[in-house]
């Protein structure tokens, strides 16, 4: 063997080399486990103390914490570093699990979903190709027909996501694509129709897709902001009857919006949808937890008949982040995603007789984690039933809660809602509504600085509003007067500084 040169040996670097047993291997297996005792200890402390969804630090305040980290620095070893992460992060994040937290579309998560993620994170498996993960593959393609079924299509098929806007995005590519292969429109002459209450991230899906300003046509709704299916029908036909080269890609509807939390009617929908060869995609990520309600399930009757369908299960299936799926009804749907490269999933070898089934052919990711095993693990411990009861849970809590407000002479409620959210603002008889609407992120704000309750806040119908969103089956009607007594108190205080009527 040549010796190096003095000069070749001087190039090496001379920086000291990371410590082996600092990588995940049979040689720092008793390490690994005695750090995550560690941290599992550290936590599950937490979860015995806290009390407030938040710790009330400042902005300035946690910015000054973090401005103060070198990460240009020699390493201070895996437990101090631990332990500074726990007083940086653990301290002052926000508590999705106590009854003060009533925000948005966050959850409470399940102990075996919880266990299951250290399981995958260290194993480190991505199932892009099925050689990278084998029974990981198989795992997540069996909870895919699961999800299928569930909802009720034969044959149909799906890739788990990062979240609903990228399964919303999904969709809406495969029904381009769709749409574009039956006809000879050009990107500027395609349509989406929706409401004006669908997720964000429809329109932004439309515009990401290189489709018009004008693709996006909102659909009237009745007056708790469900589309009206006879507003759908003449819609379509003005559009045919005045712009005959348009082409519909979609109807995009809601299982579950995000302000109200109301379920565009399927069934008529969908039978509008079959007449007219329109795919039909149905955004349930808030609402998918009603695939295994006892008693709400007839609420997505006609989904069955959707062409697509999104589910979060890091909402109302109670998963940590991140765990969402987009379902078709029909498997082929999915190839208008696939694109073959030689050193991963070569066009050959998914040619050939009984190929192996890599999930990248039917994904927008490449790497991808194992996210199907937390709701695989979920299942097989708890029962699907089980579930779906929890969903039920705080979806009567918000009923209450409902009735609470309706009651209370010093609150105004609006709407109504299907699932778990609860709108209302502070207006006793006298307040004027400019002067209520002012107080909602007042009273917003002043609850997010104390650290006690966090609560949204949204505009409906032109009327700003407080936002309930329940997703915790252990918060009780109690707690939520708690929250809602904290809301009357704070706002009273804003109205005394500023010399109003209280």
């Amino acid at each position: 063997m040549t010796q190096l040169s003095h000069e070749t040996r001087a190039l090496r670097p001379t920086h000291p080399r990371a410590e082996p047993t600092q990588l995940l291997t049979s040689g720092s297996a008793a390490e690994y486990a005695e750090l995550l005792h560690t941290v599992v200890d550290s936590i599950a402390e937490r979860f015995r103390t806290v009390r407030y969804p938040g710790s009330g630090a400042s902005r300035s305040e946690l910015a000054s914490l973090i401005d103060s980290i070198d990460l240009d620095g020699d390493g201070i070893g895996s437990k101090p570093a631990l332990a500074e992460a726990d007083e940086l992060y653990a301290r002052n994040a926000v508590w999705f699990h106590v009854p003060g937290y009533a925000a948005h579309l966050n959850c409470p998560v399940l102990l075996p979903a919880v266990a299951a993620e250290a399981l995958l994170a260290s194993i480190n498996t991505s199932v892009d190709t099925y050689d990278q993960s084998l029974i990981a593959t198989l795992m997540e393609r069996r909870l895919l027909d699961w999800a299928a079924s569930s909802i009720g299509f034969t044959g149909g098929d799906g890739i788990f996501t990062s979240g609903g806007t990228q399964s919303n995005l999904q969709a809406l590519y495969l029904a381009r694509e769709k749409a574009m292969s039956r006809s000879n429109a050009a990107l500027g002459d395609l349509r989406v129709f929706t409401t004006a209450a669908s997720h964000f991230s429809i329109a932004r899906s439309c515009h990401l897709l290189g489709l018009s300003p004008q693709a996006l046509i909102h659909v009237a709704t009745d007056a708790e902001g469900r589309m009206d299916p006879d507003a759908l029908r003449g819609a379509l036909a003005d559009l045919t009857r005045e712009r005959s080269t348009d082409v519909v890609v979609a109807v995009a509807i809601t299982a579950g919006t995000t302000d109200r939390g109301v379920i565009d009617p399927i069934a008529p929908i969908s039978s509008i949808c079959a007449e007219n060869r329109i795919w039909l995609h149905v955004d349930a990520a808030y609402g998918g937890g009603l695939l295994l309600s006892p008693t709400r399930r007839s609420l997505l009757d006609g989904i069955e008949r959707a062409s697509s369908v999104t589910i979060d299960f890091h909402k109302t299936f109670f998963q940590p982040v991140s765990s969402s799926a987009l379902i078709v009804s029909d498997a082929q749907d999915l190839s208008a995603a696939s694109w073959h490269a030689d050193y991963l999933n070569p066009a050959d070898e998914a040619a050939a007789y009984d190929p192996d089934p890599n999930q990248v052919d039917r994904s927008l990711q490449t790497t991808r984690r194992f996210d199907a095993l937390k709701l695989w693990t979920t299942l097989r411990a708890l029962g699907s039933a089980h579930v779906g009861a929890l969903f039920d849970e705080v979806c009567d809590l918000a009923e209450r809660v409902r009735e609470d407000l309706l009651n209370d002479p010093e609150f105004r409620v609006f709407g109504t809602t299907d699932l778990s959210t609860v709108l209302f603002r502070y207006q006793p008889h006298g307040l004027d509504d400019e002067s209520a609407r002012i107080l909602v992120p007042e009273i917003r704000a002043d609850l997010l600085h104390s650290g006690r309750a966090m609560v949204a806040r949204t505009v409906v119908d032109g009327s700003a509003c407080l936002k309930l969103t329940l997703l915790n089956p252990h918060t009780t009607q109690d707690d939520l007067a708690d929250v809602i007594e904290l809301v009357r108190v704070t706002a009273r205080g804003l109205l005394a500084k500023k010399g109003e009527r209280a």
